[in-house]
């Protein structure tokens, strides 16, 4: 192998702009399902929503390349490197779910999980040499954290933060 491939793009098996194309149509798709529960008040809301969307289609795609990435054996075997991102999910998830608590009736740290697990599977597709892709999906996580609480506060407004502030929950 030589120092180019290495440390260069990895060459995938779908092409690029196909992947992106997947990744921004599953932050859509969780953006609906997070609409219609930030409209509802729920405490999973848009911003959760679109980040277990990318980092579920991430990861999927993930286990999609590196299928196609190793090799058959002589014999006609394969190894299946789908075992280490399940691992790295499992790893991730168990950090996720310790951001995530229960304080009188309302649920806090949901995003943080969301946010924690994508970050997951960017390290997935960086150790991978998926850079591109890696890059897409992080900042596409910042453009989404970043604009859609500006966006909330100007649609539910400044008290929003005071009035969860006052009944103990934190936005």
């Amino acid at each position: 192998m030589d120092v180019g491939n290495e440390f260069g793009f990895v060459q995938t098996y779908l092409p690029q702009h196909i992947i992106a194309i997947r990744l921004l149509i599953a932050a859509a798709l969780g953006a609906m399902i997070g609409f219609e529960r930030e409209w509802n008040t729920a405490e999973a809301g848009l911003r959760t929503h679109i980040l277990v969307a990318m980092a579920a289609a991430l990861f999927t795609v993930l286990a999609f390349e590196i299928y196609h990435t190793i090799d058959t054996g002589a014999d006609g075997s394969r190894a299946d490197p789908i075992r280490a991102v399940e691992a790295v999910t499992a790893g991730i998830a168990f950090l996720g779910a310790g951001a995530i608590f229960r304080d009188r009736g309302s649920v806090q740290g949901l995003t943080t999980g969301a946010g924690m697990w994508l970050a997951g599977a960017v390290g997935v597709a960086t150790a991978l040499g998926y850079y591109v892709i890696a890059l897409g999906v992080a900042l596409l996580a910042v453009i989404v954290l970043a604009s859609l609480r500006a966006l909330a506060h100007k649609i539910i407004g400044h008290d929003a933060d005071a009035v969860a502030a006052g009944r103990g929950e934190k936005r």
